[in-house]
């Protein structure tokens, strides 16, 4: 199998077997150089040690060519959550809100929590056709968190255009490694600290410019002012981009993120989805043979229902039975979720590549344990 180059080596430095990205991405070196060069300028008092504007511009133009649109289209941010917030505000008393059923809290809270919405919750194969004329926005993500299934993308966006519906697409679990077109879709909010490799701490949103008309700045500060020394009093005009919706950036993360992104950008999107298909694919292989079913074929998250309590054992796995330390995982009580991320020292592979490891961890689950993998929630 074709190794990712550019980013093995000494790009990232496991002490583990790692196949928890969709749980939370390693950073790759340059990224931690990066902190600590700040956090250093930081605690010496130099006039650069504050953080510069110039990372973030690095980070959000970096974001814009891996998901197609120009820079001036994304906003920064430091959550998920808070991005869906600004646009649940935006919508009138008696809104329809279409979801999946078992979508990730942070996409549905912000419009549930209102109290004045209508929420209406549908299988995820079935979402495209539950779209109707009285639906305002449809919210759902790419890649289940839960399991790893992929949403028929070209067919939501079909429908709710079919219906003057506008979209929100998460792309929280599927940005780096799934190709996407974040213009197709009203919005996109996408967290940082997963496939992308950013720290915790940094969050995208993208907003088309017809969507953006009614999208009120609402947590605007100095810096979503055109003219960034307009920063006394309420400033005089908001940017006339998406930076106007800019939550206050955290310096150490977006600092982190431009190195993490520009190291994406080298390898490529396409070569990510790929190479992670194909680990995948083996791994489901390996499963289906020791008699296990998966829940969604055609993703880099590997689900099986029935093992979400076998964390325990997995950690008891010995390095010299994978020719790597034991694995990272964690557990709940119902499937199993792995994230099979491509890059060789990401997941700490041996030297002839990814597919013995993915063979002996599996080899290694039929004698004690049936899967090294990450856990995952209902619903299937």
């Amino acid at each position: 199998m074709e190794i990712l180059e550019p980013l093995s080596g000494d790009a990232f430095a496991p002490e583990t077997t790692y196949l928890n990205t969709s749980g939370c991405g390693l950073l790759p070196r340059r990224a931690v150089d990066a902190i600590a060069r700040l956090a250093a300028e930081n605690a010496a008092g130099t006039r650069e040690g504050a953080g510069g504007f110039d990372a973030l511009a690095a980070a959000r133009a970096s974001f814009a060519r891996l998901v197609g649109v120009g820079a001036d289209r994304v906003a920064l941010g430091s959550s998920v959550s808070v991005h869906v917030a600004l646009i649940a505000h935006s919508l009138p008393a008696g809104a329809e809100v279409l979801a999946p059923e078992g979508e990730f809290s942070s996409v549905v809270q912000p419009f549930a929590v209102r109290g004045d919405l209508k929420m209406r919750y549908v299988p995820l194969e079935s979402l495209a056709e539950e779209v109707r004329p009285g639906t305002a926005l449809v919210a759902f993500s790419s890649v289940q968190s839960v399991d790893g299934r992929v949403a028929d993308l070209a067919a939501v966006r079909a429908a709710a255009a079919a219906h003057g519906a506008r979209t929100l697409l998460d792309a929280s679990q599927s940005a780096g490694w799934l190709p996407l077109d974040a213009g197709a879709y009203d919005y996109t909010v996408t967290a940082g600290f997963k496939f992308l490799t950013c720290p915790r701490g940094t969050s995208f949103l993208t907003v088309t410019e017809e969507a953006q008309e009614g999208l009120a700045a609402l947590h605007s500060g100095w810096f979503a002012a055109e003219d960034l020394s307009d920063n006394y009093g309420p400033v005089r005009a908001l940017a006339g981009t998406a930076r106007r919706y800019d939550e206050p950036a955290s310096f150490l993360s977006y600092h982190a993120a431009a190195e993490s992104l520009a190291g994406l950008e080298a390898v490529g999107v396409d070569a990510v989805h790929a190479h992670d298909l194909a680990l995948a694919g083996r791994l489901r292989a390996g499963l289906a043979e020791l008699g296990h079913g998966v829940v969604a074929p055609d993703s880099a998250i590997v689900a099986v229902p029935g093992l979400g309590g076998k964390q325990p054992e997995l950690l008891r796995i010995e390095p010299d039975e994978v020719g790597v330390g034991g694995g990272t995982a964690s557990s709940s009580s119902r499937h199993r979720r792995e994230a099979v991320h491509s890059r060789r020292r990401m997941l700490r592979l041996p030297p002839e590549g990814s597919q013995p490891c993915i063979e002996a961890i599996v080899r290694r689950g039929a004698a004690q344990t049936p899967l090294l993998c990450r856990s995952c929630r209902q619903p299937g």
